[in-house]
């Protein structure tokens, strides 16, 4: 029998299950990373950001396509972790918007949200790199505009939809050299198809393991989480406004599990984030409508009532935002800033240099666009500096500004160095545009180096890698490779300075003892005796040095 519509309660069950197909490939996505460093986080980011989506729109009971995937955007907008996790809530954005108004999904609206999808994703990025996962969603969308109006059945169009991107997704090696070199597809365009399989296995009803190649190691199913969050609602995303909760304690002797059941459809017909759980002795409840009278008439059939509790949801909000405007009022201040870091000494430096919020992450994990904009909120300033320190960051940090009505400055700082540079040229007496351009020029002028081991045999940049050598990037781009910590400390720091150098900073991690980070000091105060040289514990993990040259 031909699928010919998808309703809002399919979209959910097609989406938790690519999200779960995601979860369980999530290794086998980041064994595509093309540079073998221990950080290759491809997978784990797309895999955060899809489950942060599901979380969302299992949040409250929405029937129609539109409002699933509307709940699904605003979830991978908040939860999205690194570029592919962005780019891929970008798409789940334009997805959602090419859907706007529907109730169910037939042939030419799928089409239409998959184009919009692809649209919204490359706006999102400064400079699209053909061969990624952008590739992959607008080859996508281009196939289906094609021959996807002479499929009725909504089968075949997913099935034209899995087969264009796994035709492209095995041409991306062509379009991007460092993918041919390693012998491997695009982990982004991996990443999507892996979620597109598990979304079809669940419209066709095939188990969800059948629907994937990638293989790697099997991880339940999210299942349909209770998530109660009134207490962070604003007044404006209130529909159902008393929180109403209690207990039938005392059920009638021969209750029967349909009259629970009766129970809980009764209550989803007037309100939302419904809760009832029954062993037959007790009943608890809970749920949020504009009507608890009923709700507790509704659970009386069914026996005595006992701990009732019912919130004003309307009031809570008011006089939470009213708290929250007079504390932003009284603590309102010009200028705040936002520093990403990970390791004890690192976030020290920053806080001794009045950076009001510092975010964990960087090389070995990479922070949501939401935490981001909650530092943003926290630091209580109207315009706000962030330092991502990461590339992999930069683009989460743009996002991030949507969901604050702050003035947000992104910073591309690439770097912790590039972002203590930036801090140390920051002045509360210059305007915003005197900041930007002194923190920005400052931070264009360190050059740092990075150094760690590789996590697995490849071939990159016409080198051979193999697990375990010691790789010495120069901004972000594989420099030296050696045996020898402290000997490629010595080869990228020479490789850095020139005649202007005057100032290198080596920064040691958490697997580097202070004597050995003090003895390359020596060595290179020696080497170079027109720069300074100063030694920092950062504390980073995986990455023995960070080695700045100013």
């Amino acid at each position: 029998m031909a699928i010919t519509k998808i309703d809002g309660m399919m979209l959910k069950e097609m989406l938790s299950s690519g999200a779960a197909l995601l979860v369980q490939n999530r290794e086998s996505v980041d064994a595509l990373n093309v540079f073998p460093v221990p950080d290759g986080d491809t997978g784990s980011n797309m895999s955060q950001t899809i489950t942060a989506a599901i979380k969302e729109m299992n949040a409250k009971r929405y029937t129609s396509a539109a409002d699933v995937s509307d709940a699904v955007a605003r979830g991978a907008l908040r939860g999205a972790r690194g570029n592919s996790g962005v780019i891929l809530s970008q798409i789940l954005r334009g997805f959602a918007r090419g859907l706007a108004g529907h109730e169910e999904i037939d042939g030419p609206l799928l089409i239409q949200a998959v184009r919009q999808g692809a649209n919204t994703a490359y706006k999102a990025v400064m400079k699209p790199k053909e061969g990624t996962i952008l590739t992959v969603i607008r080859v996508i969308a281009e196939d289906l505009e094609k021959s996807g109006p002479k499929c009725e059945n909504l089968e075949d169009l997913f099935r034209l939809l899995l087969n264009s991107g796994d035709a492209i997704l095995k041409k991306t090696p062509e379009m991007l050299p460092v993918l041919k070199q390693a012998g491997v597809v695009d982990s982004g365009g991996m990443g999507l198809m892996v979620i597109f399989r598990g979304m079809y296995a669940a419209l066709t009803g095939e188990s969800v393991e059948a629907g994937c190649e990638a293989g790697g190691e099997a991880a339940q199913a999210m299942p349909g989480e209770f998530v109660d969050e009134h207490e962070a609602m604003s007044l404006d995303e209130i529909t159902f406004g008393y929180c109403t909760e209690f207990i039938v304690s005392h059920p009638h002797p021969d209750m029967k599990d349909s009259e629970v059941v009766r129970l809980r459809k009764r209550l989803e017909k007037i309100g939302d984030c419904v809760l009832v759980i029954s062993d037959l002795s007790v009943v608890k409840v809970h749920v949020h409508t504009n009507d608890p009278g009923k709700a507790i008439q509704y659970a009386l059939e069914l026996g005595e009532l006992d701990a009732i509790k019912i919130d004003n949801m309307f009031e809570e909000a008011r006089e939470r935002e009213a708290a929250r405007a007079e504390a932003e009022a009284a603590r309102a201040k010009e200028y705040g800033v936002v520093a990403v870091a990970l390791g004890d000494g690192l976030s020290r430096i920053f806080r001794e240099l009045m950076v009001d919020q510092i975010v964990d992450g960087g090389q070995t994990m990479n922070p949501s666009i939401e935490d981001l904009a909650q530092a943003v909120e926290a630091t209580h300033a109207r315009n706000v500096f962030i330092l991502p320190n990461n590339t992999n960051i930069i683009l989460a940090a743009q996002q991030a500004s949507e969901l604050t009505e702050k003035n947000v400055i992104v910073l591309p700082t690439k770097s912790v160095p590039m972002g203590i540079s930036a801090m140390l040229a920051f002045s509360q007496e210059m305007s915003v545009e005197e900041n930007t351009a002194a923190m920005t020029e400052a931070a264009e002028n360190v050059h740092t180096a990075s150094i760690t081991y590789a996590v697995r045999d490849t071939t990159y940049d016409d080198r051979e890698i193999h697990q375990g050598d010691i790789m010495g990037m120069i901004d972000n781009k594989l420099s030296v490779l050696g045996a020898d910590i402290h000997q490629v400390g010595l080869d990228v720091t020479e490789k850095m300075v020139n005649e202007d150098a005057t100032l290198i900073t080596v920064y040691y991690g958490s697997d580097v003892t202070e004597a050995d980070a003090q003895k390359l000091c020596d060595e290179l105060a020696e080497q170079y005796p027109d720069c300074d040289v100063e030694l920092q514990s950062g504390g980073q993990p995986l990455y023995y040095y960070l080695i700045a040259v100013e």
